[in-house]
C-alpha cells in the first residue's frame, strides 16, 4: 500500500499556514512596540467595527477561548481601554465598547497592522489581490461547509 505524499512546495494548506505563520510574526514584531499582542489588537478592533459585542462574541471573532477573552478584557477594563456595564441589560452578556483611550490606542495599533498587510501585498497587482480575497473566502466557506 502507497501512501500519498504532500508536495509542500504545491500544497495549498501548507503555503497557507506558512503566510498566516510569517503574517503573526510581522503582526507581533509591529504590535509590540505598542504593548499590544494580535489578540489585543482584534479585540479593540472587532469593538471598534461592533460595539457592544459580548465576551463570547469577542472571544470568537478573535478565535481565543471565553476564558482567555475574558482575562484580556478585565485587564482591558482596569487599564482605560474598553468599558462594560456592571450589570447586563439583558441575559447574562455584558456588551464592551472602547473607551476614547481606546480608541486612540486603535488608531497606532491599525496603521501598524495597516503597514504589514501592504508590505504582504506589496508584490500583487490589484486582480491578484481580488482574485486572492476570492480564494480565500471560498476555502473558508468550503470548509465550513
Amino acid at each position: 500500500m502507497t501512501q500519498e505524499r504532500i508536495d509542500l512546495d504545491t500544497s495549498m494548506g501548507y503555503l497557507l499556514k506558512e503566510a498566516a505563520s510569517a503574517l503573526r510574526s510581522a503582526m507581533e514584531d509591529v504590535l509590540r512596540p505598542l504593548g499590544m499582542t494580535i489578540t489585543h489588537y482584534s479585540c479593540l478592533e472587532l469593538l471598534a467595527q461592533r460595539p457592544g459585542l459580548s465576551n463570547s462574541d469577542l472571544a470568537r471573532g478573535a478565535f481565543v477561548t471565553r476564558q482567555s477573552m475574558n482575562v484580556l478584557l478585565q485587564t482591558l477594563e482596569r487599564d482605560g481601554i474598553v468599558e462594560r456595564p456592571d450589570a447586563a441589560p439583558v441575559g447574562k452578556a455584558l456588551p464592551t465598547r472602547l473607551t476614547a483611550r481606546g480608541l486612540r490606542s486603535l488608531e497606532a495599533a491599525s496603521a501598524a497592522v495597516r503597514s504589514v498587510e501592504r508590505r504582504m501585498l506589496s508584490g500583487m497587482s490589484d486582480a491578484e489581490r481580488a482574485a486572492a480575497l476570492h480564494a480565500l473566502r471560498s476555502m473558508a466557506a468550503s470548509l465550513r461547509g
